[in-house]
């Protein structure tokens, strides 16, 4: 397995080390969440110009009505499943 030296804030690793967490696996299971964040966003990317390109860019209505969807979305609280 490779090595690699990484810096956190101090406030961080008095944190880390006072409640006995594994930082090699939390940065691990980290660093896996934010590759697979940034490949959705490309997926997501993608699939807009596809979309674009398939139908047309957009209105300015639609826009809108998206734009207030999405308000409206992240105004409500998020539901744990399971």
């Amino acid at each position: 397995m490779a090595r690699m030296q990484v810096y956190l804030p101090d406030d961080l690793y008095k944190l880390v080390k006072a409640r006995g967490l594994p930082a090699s696996e939390l940065l691990q299971k980290a660093v896996r969440a934010e590759l697979r964040r940034q490949e959705l966003l490309a997926e997501t990317d993608r699939y807009v110009a596809d979309l674009v390109t398939e139908v047309g860019p957009p209105t300015e209505a639609q826009r809108r009505r998206a734009a207030a969807v999405a308000r409206r979305l992240a105004r409500q609280p998020t539901r744990r499943v399971g």
